[in-house]
């Protein structure tokens, strides 16, 4: 089981989604910026790191929006979604192919991985 970590970005009632560059896995699929833990790493520190990494931005994390295990033919991983905000710099295009802020009426109109359906389905009922 792989520890992953995501940010849940919220500007108004929009939030930010990633798409994945074309040659990884689930290329081309949205998700929300994030990656793995790495050993030593606390959840918040794995996201703040990743967040700078994908986007140059420095993030504050604060607590778990939703957590969810989902199995993929290829990994297995728990994924933690985090409220979070972008505390110093613009999100930038680094890693991912595009990056857009999408308001939860706007879910159905993307192709997200398949380990974000539950997550997506509790944004558009809480939001």
């Amino acid at each position: 089981m792989v520890q992953v970590v995501a940010a849940l970005i919220r500007k108004g009632n929009t939030f930010m989604i990633c798409q994945r560059p074309a040659h990884k896995a689930r290329g081309l699929l949205w998700e929300f910026p994030g990656g793995k833990i790495e050993p030593g790493e606390t959840g918040p520190e794995a996201l703040i790191r990743e967040c700078r990494e994908e986007l140059g931005v420095t993030i504050s994390v604060g607590d778990v929006f939703y957590e969810v295990d989902h199995v993929y033919p290829d990994i297995t991983i728990h994924l933690t979604l985090y409220n979070a905000a972008v505390a110093e710099g613009t999100p930038q295009l680094l890693e991912h192919n595009d990056l857009r802020y999408i308001s939860p009426s706007e879910i159905d109109g993307y192709d997200f991985c398949p380990a974000d359906v539950d997550i997506l389905k509790e944004i558009q009922k809480r939001f």
